[in-house]
């Protein structure tokens, strides 16, 4: 579909006399008022820009790609149990539910019970369960609430015998961390202040460590630890295996590299910090009585697993358990008395076996190139159990027993509607980036796909914060890909697929790699006959969000459509915004140094529109509850492009209601969505929709 003939018409957004002075460069902000999703002149705009959208994207197609989601997500999935005490918890997913159930039970061959529904909390499915946590014995369950997506969450305390809740709730957290006591008498927590405590803009702010009592109301709770001197830092608390130690992880935002205290858990003495130089990351794997196991990339960008003993802390005593390898190591758990690492090679995993002196025993055998999704062990429990995903392999679950080394498939038949695998291909290319840098991407397509230079290609891409995108099934990329539509991942720089140094090469005043990076992708696919510039489509959320933002005015003659979903897009303001600081470790803060400035005011998509170019066609989503990535970066952005188009591009805008940022969403939002996001490619890309495939 071309737009260069076309005239689009939009809703009228007032320009105000906003300037902000960055380091003497003067810098506008017309459309600040939109910061403020409540006023009714705020509300009126969004609800005709989500109409027009609706406009473009509502048509028979959009029906018959929904009506095919709904189809290829009609199956059940497990997540890998844990086990506490004598009880395996699982969560459940069955087909079509809004959110997945959670299970328990003492053996896999029982029927097992129903312990927490969350599809009963709300009719809609905006309540969902964001983390859960057993005590030791098994016989209480710690778990958090979060309403329409919000970060902010509440815990409850469930009884596993009767599936009551008791009368406590404790609020104020998000992304809480719950150390239960080896008497299972009550827990550790992090928390936020009271509202009414602290100013406002701070509620985000002061975490705190807290202990809660079972049967108690949580104004008894005794505070545990707090750093009233430095705002900005949070906690995370454990419990080593053996009930001996409390742990802290000490932290700043979304920065992997963390402190580490320690204290005797029956002490009521200060903390003392183990590791308080935040040089490096590290993550708590076990302990041998006083000797601690650290995963770590301390002067080891790969990663190593270090054995730190308390007595003599210092890096020169520290015991080399597994040292750095050519292959990136990425998760560390202890189970059966072994160690079981997960390394990264070339983006996907592999799974291997120590013993307790580092010692290589075994590769655990994964059924395809792919990813390892969870990896749940204890040191004492003989079982280990995984999830594993690949693109064309749906997210199967495993336990695998480490004395017998036996694997065992703990859900066999797994059948999505109408899918069949080996109707596709995976395969990994590389793509070279303009200072030589090559870039891996995996490529899925029929088996039948032909090279013509024309087929529509959706390309995905992420590029920060140390994630890495592994090969994982989706059900929702299905109806792309049967309809002869190319899935493209790119793991450009800023994740974490090839260690530290991959990472840092993406962040901060290196941020345009990234950039380059997924931009040299677009350029392979075409070089090499895979698309055209017309039939090229870039997708990515949050930080993914920012860069196909920041991609699509960069070269605009290289991409036919852009789905840009709950983006970060106004890198002058992000900071000032709910978690937003928890990422100037990333990005920078430009207004705090004029260097930081300088790289974000070059690339930050919101000040980088131009006008009287043709930009291409773009879908920008947003949610009214997002309170992470909030909102007002997605609609300046829309009314930026929208002004500066004179109504030459095609730009939509589209606004969830009841929901967040991503995590939680019902099934029935989320298919919503990738229907327009479908029905909008679809007709962009050209790309025909048969329901014979």
């Amino acid at each position: 579909m071309s737009q260069e003939q076309q005239s689009f018409t939009y809703p009228e957004a007032k320009r105000e006399e906003i300037v902000e002075d960055y380091h003497g460069t003067s810098v506008a902000d017309p459309y600040r008022w939109l910061e403020n999703p409540a006023t009714p002149e705020s509300r009126a705009w969004t609800d005709e820009q989500n109409q027009l959208t609706r406009a473009f994207v509502d048509s028979p197609v959009r029906g018959q790609i929904l009506s095919r989601l709904k189809e290829v997500c009609d199956y059940d999935r497990w997540s890998a149990p844990e086990k506490a005490g004598d009880h395996y918890f699982f969560w459940k997913h069955e087909g079509l539910k809004n959110q997945p159930v959670l299970y328990t039970t003492t053996r896999f061959t029982s029927e097992p019970k129903v312990l927490l529904n969350p599809n009963a909390f709300s009719k809609e499915g905006t309540v969902s369960v964001m983390s859960t946590t057993p005590s030791w014995d098994g016989n209480q369950l710690a778990y958090s609430l979060s309403h329409r997506g919000s970060d902010w969450q509440e815990i409850r305390i469930r009884d596993v015998k009767t599936g009551q809740d008791s009368h406590e709730v404790l609020m104020h957290t998000k992304f809480a961390g719950i150390a239960w006591n080896h008497e299972n008498t009550g827990f550790y927590y992090n928390r936020y202040p009271d509202p009414g405590t602290v100013q406002d803009a701070d509620l985000s702010y002061y975490n705190a460590v807290y202990w809660h009592e079972l049967g108690t109301v949580q104004d008894d709770d005794i505070l545990v630890y707090e750093r009233p001197d430095d705002k900005d830092l949070d906690f995370w608390p454990t419990m080593t295996e053996d009930g001996q130690y409390l742990l802290l992880t000490v932290f700043l935002g979304t920065d992997r590299r963390n402190r580490i205290y320690y204290r005797p858990e029956n002490s009521r003495a200060g903390f003392i910090r183990l590791l308080d130089q935040a040089d490096a990351h590290y993550q708590f794997v076990g302990n041998e009585g006083d000797t601690f196991y650290f995963f770590t990339d301390h002067q080891a960008p790969h990663g190593r697993l270090v054995g730190i003993q308390l007595k003599k802390p210092d890096p020169e005593h520290w015991l080399e358990i597994i040292p750095e390898h050519e292959d990136i190591l990425v998760n560390v758990t202890l189970a059966g008395n072994r160690f079981v690492a997960v390394y990264q090679h070339h983006a996907h995993h592999k799974l291997r076996i120590y013993d307790l002196e580092g010692t290589y025993q075994d590769d655990i055998p994964l059924p395809t190139l792919g990813a390892v999704s969870e990896l749940n062990g204890r040191r004492y429990q003989n079982e280990l159990f995984f999830g594993f995903t690949s693109f064309l392999f749906p997210t199967r679950t495993y336990s695998y027993q480490m004395q017998a080394h036996d694997l065992i498939d703990l859900h066999e038949h797994i059948q999505v509607a109408g899918f069949q695998a080996e109707d596709y291909v995976v395969h990994q290319e590389f793509a070279t980036s303009p200072d030589g840098t090559r870039v891996p991407m995996f490529l899925v397509h029929r088996k039948d796909f032909t090279p013509t230079g024309e087929t529509p290609v959706l390309m995905y891409g992420y590029g920060g914060f140390r994630q890495s995108l592994t090969p994982q099934f989706t059900a929702t990329l299905l109806p792309w890909l049967e309809q002869g539509g190319i899935y493209c991942q790119v793991n450009t720089r800023g994740g974490f697929e090839y260690g530290v140094e991959w990472y840092k090469a993406g962040t901060l005043e290196r941020k345009q790699n990234v950039f380059d990076d997924f931009i040299s992708a677009g350029e392979w696919l075409i070089a090499n006959n895979y698309t055209s510039p017309q039939k090229l489509a870039i997708r990515g959320g949050s930080n993914g969000g920012l860069l196909v933002g920041a991609c699509m005015l960069q070269r605009p003659d290289l991409f036919g459509a852009v789905v840009c979903q709950v983006p970060v897009l106004d890198m002058l303001r992000y900071h000032r915004f709910t978690i937003g600081r928890y990422w100037v470790t990333d990005y920078g803060n430009a207004e705090a140094r004029v260097e930081d400035f300088n790289f974000l005011y070059a690339y930050s998509p919101l000040h980088n529109v131009k006008g009287g170019v043709i930009y291409p066609p773009v879908l920008i989503t947003s949610a009214d509850h997002d309170d992470r990535v909030v909102p007002s970066h997605a609609k300046k952005f829309a009314a930026t492009l929208q002004h500066a188009s004179h109504g030459h591009n095609l730009v939509l805008l589209r606004v969830d209601t009841d929901a967040g940022h991503g995590r939680g969403k019902p099934l029935s939002k989320t298919l919503e969505e990738m229907s327009d996001i479908y029905a909008f490619l679809f007709k962009i890309t050209g790309l025909s929709y048969s329901s014979q495939g």
